[in-house]
């Protein structure tokens, strides 16, 4: 084969190596999803559902549930359903699936995740069009159950899911967090419990409760084990503490404002109370739950679809029956700067509509989305935590108001702590809110707690916390989580993306070398002519 077909070898092969590799790229391709003008009821559909369940077997079969009555009102759509221990696992597995279009149908997950499942195109369905269709729309006039219209979900729980210009998910339930209070420790110890949670109040307590006997023994619950203040979620205790102070975090284009001064001032308090042995964390300690319910815990920050673990009567608390402690459990707002103006974070799975290529296959994913809105639905999953429907149309439904007053009837069904920690979210919705949604959010928020984190266990080694122990966390953070690079994307840019997929990385290393014997081999041409025409010249 003489050089120039050698060349052409090289550059076909480079064009069939492209063409195989983009055959695994469809979602790249993925056309903008329309709404068809009626369900084909002739044809067969086949979804997958994903979503999230820890141990808690009563969600699990309610999904079940849904999902058979669902199914009997439309014959021709079968519903998979895939259980997920963590949404960081339910975050992974459809990052690792948008290259190859296997993403599921409907998947249960966060803002922050389907900002950067954006990266691809058209792989998540907007759904103002969906929402708005006369005929499957929220409420709409052809679906066969109730489904609630779009006025009736409530709408800073809508609005949660609305970034980059559209609508991507709508919320399925909504907790915030509590604090879960030992009463009875609190009282012990001389001080009566406020009308609002301060930062104040809780860190005095605190240090109060972690004062030991001569023997080692902790005064207070007369054991050898006592950590007065617990936070489940560091991340979510550095943001509610910036809101509250009015302090930067970040913007809605993704500006990066959290590592300032008012956060180094924070992380000081933190390790202040580290020092005194009056505060730790869930990454450091273990649930929160377990230590409030020995009586080893005076406060104990978790979220309120956590409830049915805390207290001394807990259904589903972890430790063994002879540890548990009779004490009075109250569930309050998490501690607050200004008292006049809490604020407090708004927390919980939404759902989203991954893009196919068939739009009738879309418009069932999208039935059975609205189908996890209904009464029936809402009603039976929030009775299982102290999650809160998203509509006001099951919050004002008779069985779902019978289910709150009869909070205390049972340590079951109607578990009290888990009861009040429902009214919490009900009774300070107004008070809510939520942090900028963009392609690298995720990343922020993780950086945020990972502060609290590195200074506790700094402080737990023995290390001093000055001010270049600070610079050194914040630049050292900011590596880790590459939040050191100005302004992370909106939407559909791409920062936060992790490794390229193993395909990308082939095709680019597979061009290099093509270049490079390509150049080798036109080098080599240059030189036989030259040798020639010096020959010629000779």
């Amino acid at each position: 084969m003489n050089a120039t077909g050698k060349k052409a070898f090289l550059l076909l092969t480079v064009f069939l190596l492209c063409l195989a590799l983009a055959g695994c790229h469809g979602s790249r391709g993925l056309s903008a999803f329309s709404v068809p003008e009626s369900f084909d009821t002739s044809r067969n559909f086949e979804i997958s559902f994903w979503a999230k369940n820890d141990t808690n077997k009563t969600q699990t079969a309610i999904y079940e549930k849904a999902i058979r009555d669902f199914e009997a009102l439309y014959p021709n759509i079968r519903v998979n359903l895939r259980l997920y221990t963590d949404y960081g696992k339910i975050y992974n597995d459809v990052i690792t699936n948008i290259s190859t279009n296997t993403t599921p149908n409907v998947c249960i997950t966060y803002p922050d995740h389907i900002a950067t499942y954006l990266t691809g195109n058209n792989v998540v369905v907007p759904l103002e069009e969906l929402f708005a269709d006369p005929r499957y729309g929220l409420g709409g006039s052809d679906l066969r159950f109730d489904a609630p219209t779009q006025e009736e979900i409530i709408p800073q729980f809508l609005s949660e899911c609305s970034f980059s210009g559209h609508a991507y998910a709508v919320p399925y339930m909504r907790s915030t967090e509590a604090c879960y209070i030992n009463k009875d420790l609190v009282e012990k110890l001389g001080y009566e419990l406020p009308e609002t949670l301060t930062w104040d109040f809780v860190w005095e307590v605190s240090d109060a409760a972690a004062k030991k006997n001569a023997d080692g023994v902790y005064a207070l619950n007369g054991q050898k084990v006592m950590i007065p203040f617990i936070y489940k979620s560091t991340d979510n205790m550095m943001i509610q503490m910036l809101r509250q102070l009015d302090a930067d975090y970040s913007s809605a284009e993704g500006e990066i404002g959290l590592f300032n001064d008012t956060t180094k001032e924070l992380l000081y308090t933190v390790a202040e109370h580290v020092k005194a042995g009056a505060f730790s964390t869930f990454k450091i300690s273990s649930y929160p739950a377990n230590f409030l319910n020995a009586g080893q815990c005076v406060f104990a920050v978790d979220s309120t679809a956590g409830a049915t673990w805390m207290g001394s009567y807990a259904p589903l608390s972890d430790i063994s029956p002879d540890k548990f402690v009779d004490f009075e459990t109250v569930v309050m707002p998490i501690p607050q700067f200004d008292p006049e103006h809490p604020q407090m974070i708004s927390q919980g799975p939404s759902v989203c509509v991954f893009n196919k290529r068939d739009p009738q296959e879309v418009l069932a994913s999208w039935l059975f989305t609205q189908y996890l809105l209904s009464n029936e639905v809402q009603i039976a999953y929030a009775e299982t935590e102290g999650y809160v429907p998203v509509t006001t149309k099951a919050q004002n439904d008779p069985a779902y108001q019978d289910y709150l007053r009869r909070g205390g009837e049972d340590n079951n069904l109607h578990y009290d702590v888990k009861i009040q920690a429902s009214r919490l979210l009900l009774e300070n919705v107004q008070h809510t809110f939520t942090t900028p949604v963009f392609n690298g959010s995720t990343s922020l928020r993780d950086a945020a707690g990972q502060l609290i984190e590195n200074t506790a266990k700094s402080v737990k080694r023995g290390e001093t916390i000055d001010e270049r122990y600070m610079e050194k966390l914040y630049t050292d953070t900011a590596s880790l989580y590459r939040l050191n690079q100005g302004a992370l994307s909106v939407g559909g840019g791409q920062d936060d993306l992790g490794p390229l997929p193993t395909e990308a990385v082939v095709l680019l290393v597979t061009l290099g070398v093509v270049w490079i014997l390509l150049g080798l081999l036109t080098l080599r041409d240059a030189l036989k002519k030259k040798q020639a025409a010096a020959r010629g010249n000779g």
